[in-house]
């Protein structure tokens, strides 16, 4: 990486990289290179079925190298299998395959499976209906102890208001007496 520097030959380089030319692959190579890895594909598959190893065409296999150096600079474009790769096949179970389906394939009236945040939402409702239930039935501890709180509230009220009336009766009573003397008073 000689950017800025003199360089082995001694002429300076500016900028890098980024000037260079790009190179884009015509269509007629693409095209080329499709045929090429079909065809080694195919010979691949004929090996393994019958078997031979060295025993094929000597020009298709001058063909699958040729083939074989034009694919070294598109590595991009397509990996290849190291080693057992090739014979065995891997599945990763984590990997999602996305399947499409037609309409005329959706069941739409069968049941749907919901989801666990759908799940635990729906029992949480069903739980507090229950307590709610039992609540009302005065069977929870809460239950319990409010209706000992309003029993002990509703005692002392009644006190309260027994005694309100026991002191009207008394200041009635006192009135009353209050009259009656001042019309005794009076009358003499």
């Amino acid at each position: 990486m000689c950017c800025d520097s003199v360089c082995a030959e001694g002429t300076r380089r500016k900028g890098g990289h980024k000037g260079r030319a790009r190179q884009y692959t015509s269509p007629e190579e693409i095209d080329a290179q499709l045929q090429a890895e079909k065809q080694k594909a195919r010979e691949e598959e004929e090996q393994e079925e019958g078997g031979e190893g060295a025993t094929g065409d000597p020009k298709k296999e001058k063909k699958s190298l040729d083939s074989d150096e034009s694919d070294e600079d598109d590595e991009d474009y397509q990996q290849k299998r190291k080693g057992v790769e090739g014979l065995i096949d891997i599945e990763n179970p984590n990997r999602v395959i996305q399947t499409t389906k037609k309409v005329t394939q959706l069941d739409l009236d069968g049941p749907k499976e919901l989801s666990r945040r759908e799940r635990e939402e729906i029992e949480k409702q069903k739980a507090k209906e229950r307590y709610m239930k039992m609540h009302l039935a005065g069977k929870t501890e809460q239950a319990k102890a409010d209706l000992a709180r309003l029993a002990i509230i509703r005692k002392q009220r009644e006190e309260a208001a027994r005694k309100k009336e026991e002191e009207r009766k008394a200041k009635d009573e006192a009135a009353m007496a209050g009259k009656r003397l001042q019309s005794l008073s009076l009358n003499k």
